[in-house]
Parts: C-alpha cells; sequence; structure tokens
C-alpha cells in the first residue's frame, strides 16, 4: 500500500534563534520540528502525525556540536547524530557507556541521520538513551524566545511520545557532568532483534569511595518498563552507603524491578518485562562496580 504524506507547510531556520523566533510565530499552531527526521518522517507516512507547518532545523549548524570540558562536562547539541555521538573521541574517552549505547541503536543508516536529541524527543518509552542519561545525571536545555531552562533526564519525558517541551520552545543542548573518580557506568538492553526497540534496557552508575570499598552514590536508568523511562530510586538506596555484594546487587535488582509499570503486548507480558529489567540491573550493576574498582 502506498502512503503518503499529507500537505503541510515548510519553514527553515538557518539560525537558532530564527528557529525560535518562527516557534514564538507558529507557537498556536499544529507544527512539528525535524531535525534528523527518522521518527517523525514514519509517524507523517502513517498518518499518526499530520501537521500544519513543518520547521526545519537541519541548516542550524551551530547545534550541531559534540564538546567537553573538564569543568562543565559534555556537552551535545540538538543537531549531533547519534553516528557522531558514537565515534566522538572524547565520548569514547570519558562516557564509554554512551558510545555501547549507540553501537546498539537501530541500523548505521539509521545513525547517521537521526539525532539523539530527536530520540529523546519522540520520547518512546523504550528509546536506548534516556537509561544511561539518567543514569549519567544529565539535563536537557530547553530554549525559547529570550529564556531558557534545564530538565533532568529523568524528568524530560512526561507520557508516551510527550515530553516537557511546550509550544515555543524546543529542546538543544544535552548536558552530562564530569564523571567523578571512582565512577563506573555500564548500559545494557534485550531486544529480539540487534538494533530494534528494548523490551527493557537499564543502565546503572556507581560511585566508590576513595578505598573502593563502599558505594557512595549509585543511579539506575530503566527503558521499556513504563509510560516513560524511569529513575529507580528507591534500588538507589539500596546500593548507597553499603559494600556491593552479589546480595545487596540482586537486592537493588528486586526493587528495581517493583519500581516498574510495564505494559503487556504482543512482544512479551508486563510480568516478563518486569522480570527483565530486574535482572538486567543485576548485570548491568556487576559491570559497573567493575568499572569503578578499575577507575
Amino acid at each position: 500500500m502506498k502512503t503518503i504524506i499529507t500537505d503541510f507547510n515548510y519553514l527553515a531556520a538557518k539560525t537558532l534563534d530564527e528557529a525560535l523566533d518562527l516557534l514564538c510565530k507558529h507557537k498556536d499552531d499544529d507544527y512539528r520540528i525535524i531535525a534528523g527526521g527518522q521518527s517523525l518522517n514514519t509517524a507523517m507516512k502513517h498518518r499518526l502525525l499530520t501537521p500544519e507547518y513543518i520547521l526545519d532545523i537541519k541548516g542550524v549548524a551551530d547545534l550541531d556540536y559534540v564538546r567537553f570540558d573538564e569543568k562543565e562536562g559534555l556537552k551535545i547539541g540538538a543537531l549531533a547524530t547519534h553516528r557522531s555521538v558514537e565515534l566522538s573521541p572524547v565520548v569514547r574517552e570519558k562516557y564509554e557507556v554512551l558510545r555501547e549505547m549507540e553501537e546498539n541503536v537501530a541500523s548505521i543508516e539509521t545513525r547517521n541521520w537521526g539525532t539523539l536529541m530527536g530520540d529523546l524527543c519522540n520520547a518512546d518509552p523504550a528509546v536506548d538513551p534516556a537509561p544511561p542519561l539518567i543514569a549519567l545525571d544529565a539535563e536537557i536545555t530547553v530554549s525559547a524566545k529570550g529564556e531558557e531552562r534545564t530538565v533532568p533526564a529523568e524528568e524530560f519525558a512526561v507520557d508516551f511520545f510527550e515530553t516537557v517541551v511546550q509550544p515555543g520552545e524546543m529542546a538543544t543542548e544535552i548536558r552530562v557532568p564530569p564523571l567523578p573518580p571512582n565512577t563506573g557506568v555500564h548500559f545494557m538492553k534485550y531486544s529480539q532483534i540487534h538494533g530494534d526497540y528494548a523490551l527493557a534496557s537499564a543502565s546503572v552508575l556507581i560511585t566508590l569511595d576513595a578505598a573502593k570499598e563502599q558505594c557512595v552514590n549509585a543511579r539506575i536508568g530503566l527503558g521499556g518498563v513504563g509510560v516513560t523511562p524511569i529513575r529507580a530510586k528507591k534500588a538507589e538506596e539500596v546500593l548507597k552507603g553499603k559494600k556491593i555484594t552479589d546480595e545487596v546487587l540482586a537486592e537493588a535488582a528486586r526493587v528495581a524491578s517493583e519500581e516498574t509499570s510495564p505494559i503487556s503486548g504482543i512482544e512479551a507480558s508486563a510480568d516478563y518485562k518486569r522480570e527483565l529489567a530486574g535482572t538486567l540491573v543485576r548485570r548491568v550493576g556487576k559491570e559497573a562496580l567493575e568499572r569503578a574498582r578499575r577507575a
């Protein structure tokens, strides 16, 4: 069956200020922003979205970057593709978990076009980038004409395919703080086909004390097991202040699974996804611990 995208009015911006001006002008209209277009094109072909206006920001070169400094950490612009993040030398050196995550996003062709920010803004609860960004304590910068705000990664998505971004706003940057000493982070997902959306995914960050004996901080991000990605705060508390053993990891995994709210589908039941989330937390946590010890 041939699919035809419905008519729309095309707008294009060459600078961020121009993009924000257009968003302000059309904030009461039905519009969508296109960067890589991997998710939007599919939704429009299937008539899931029929916007009146499309704002193309691909020409805003100032949003295409992956930068790092020791004080502020990693900054990823809204136009940075999955592939550019994956191949970034500084990501490989400082944030290996993001490179590992990117390698499992769809195909190379998709990663060449699709943007990391676009994936977050699509707000599929099974999206790969969300769990590691939650574990890394990342923030998303949301800009509007004359103003700017930052949102913690775990608060960015608010429902199925819905984010905190309001009419007249756009997400412009991802900020990831520098990792403390003695910190390890890992990410793992389970999908039926390599590169497909996850049935469940987990990312765990563990920071050890100077003696590398006790956990002084932990963060856990989960994907695919709720209407949004989840930060498993209760499970984090199980790890903090303790010498992490297999038994402690097992308890954290059990608590994390109880923090999920998965939905049954044709691919797996809710109970299966809940159990899977716990298994991933245990395995990912063990690797994060080993990385913290080697850091």
